[in-house]
């Protein structure tokens, strides 16, 4: 019997939601006002740190198995950012405090600084509709 792998691990759901992310920094950068459209973005960069910094510990788990606890240390670490950052982002979209929302997205952009994303990419526009997710929680 051959092993299972899972195309949708969670490896490759943090590059494309640090892509998207990416993304949206660039989107939010370009926004004029703060509409519906600058809400859905900030609100869809907290949604995204949030499901990264909740897939940190599935990516750990197969590494502890096998005894890499300093690799998987390091991985935390280099992570730990994400949570916070999430819900500071968060408490800044709901309060419409974009002063913070502009310097937690400069802050996030220099994170992911090394991220490539082409502009002839497939990833649409995830926002669309992240404020009322992010007001369902």
């Amino acid at each position: 019997m051959s092993r299972v792998i899972n195309p949708d691990s969670a490896g490759k759901q943090r590059t494309q939601l640090t892509k998207a992310i990416v993304l949206a920094v660039r989107e939010l950068a370009r926004q004029t006002d703060t509409g519906a459209t600058a809400r859905d973005l900030a609100a869809f960069i907290s949604i995204a740190l949030q499901t990264i910094s909740d897939g940190i510990e599935v990516s750990v788990a197969a590494w502890e198995k096998r005894d890499y606890w300093v690799k998987a240390d390091k991985f935390r670490m280099e992570w730990a950012w994400a949570a916070s950052a999430s819900q500071k982002m968060r408490a800044a979209v709901l309060s419409d405090d974009w002063a913070t929302v502009a310097m937690l997205s400069a802050t996030i952009a220099q994170k992911f600084n090394k991220i490539q994303v082409s502009e002839n990419n497939r990833l649409g526009k995830p926002w669309i509709g992240a404020f009322k997710q992010l007001t369902l929680k």
